[in-house]
């Protein structure tokens, strides 16, 4: 059997719904639509953070940062998956299929971390108010964005390498919509056992990790509101870090779902719980964000009357 390194250009394959042509017309229109959402909301938030003083806040900073990963982590794989759609050659050089995995991989990675930075956000903001403007300070802000960057990348760069020194033999299929990593992984010829542990390894410190620290977080949270006196001012706690606590269910729940459930026997099923994991979670974040925050019902309003009020001149 012939083996193949990285330094030869490998095609591989992406195997996706071939064998049903009619849903992957169907998947077409669903994704696109969906894609569409994800740019627009995430470009929204992030033109308004930016534009309305009121927004310069650590919260809306973490907010920006999250929206400008979700931009990036669909745009990595989600043009080229569309394009796989309406065409019968679905394959993809060596290169291009390492890039989609790395930035993929250093997306969902630093989601993770950004995640529980924003959980230390809230609990700053409601367990210690009066100091929250001294210790959420913009250094330490823009440090702790850095860092949930540089470790998404660290990740990625680790299981990239291991990855791509992996002799590959016969045809490369890969059963997936997209280059995932571990699908990629098994089409090696030889042992990748290595490989396997420092995937399951970097799972457990960048998904559980942040879990954890996120749950204490909302443990101090919730006690802290539940000392509250007044019924007003537990709803107003609570509101501002109930789009976050959303966002944590919505992203964790989906993937404890994923690893949770019992493997199906149709590889079909766990192709499409991946794929709409992927896509939903990056759309529903700037919705659930913008759901009765009227901070950014107000910046949106105050955008829409300027340019209304431009274009009348």
């Amino acid at each position: 059997m012939e083996r193949t390194n990285w330094t030869t250009e490998v095609e591989f394959i992406l195997q996706g719904l071939s064998e049903y042509p009619k849903a992957e017309k169907l998947l077409f229109v669903m994704c696109l639509l969906m894609y569409l959402v994800i740019l627009l909301g995430n470009s929204t938030l992030i033109i308004l953070m930016l534009l309305d003083f009121h927004l310069h806040t650590p919260m809306y900073f973490f907010l920006g940062n999250l929206s400008l990963l979700d931009i990036w982590y669909t745009t990595s794989f989600i043009p080229s998956m569309l394009i796989h759609f309406l065409s019968e050659k679905k394959n993809i050089s060596f290169t291009r299929c390492v890039v989609q995995m790395s930035v993929s991989y250093t997306m969902g990675s630093t989601e993770c971390v950004l995640l529980a930075v924003m959980a230390y956000d809230r609990y700053v903001a409601i367990c210690n108010p009066l100091r929250y403007s001294i210790i959420m300070n913009k250094v330490l802000c823009i440090q702790m964005a850095a860092v949930s960057w540089g470790l998404g990348f660290l990740n990625s760069l680790v299981e990239t390498v291991l990855a791509i020194r992996l002799p590959f033999c016969g045809k490369n299929v890969i059963n997936h919509f997209v280059c995932e990593i571990l699908a990629f992984v098994k089409l090696a010829c030889t042992d990748i056992s290595l490989n396997e542990i420092t995937i399951m390894l970097g799972n457990v410190i960048f998904l559980f990790s942040p879990l954890l620290l996120i749950c204490i977080s909302y443990i101090f949270i919730l006690s802290t509101i539940l000392r509250i006196n007044s019924a007003e001012g537990r709803k107003k706690a609570f509101s501002t870090c109930s789009a976050h606590m959303t966002v944590v269910i919505v992203f964790y729940g989906t993937i404890l779902f994923m690893y949770m459930k019992p493997k199906s026997k149709d590889s079909t099923f766990d192709k499409l719980v991946a794929l709409f994991y992927g896509i939903v979670t990056p759309m529903f974040n700037p919705i659930i964000y913008s759901l009765r925050n009227k901070e950014v019902h107000g910046a949106m309003k105050k955008l829409m009357s300027r340019h209304w009020f431009k274009r009348k001149q």
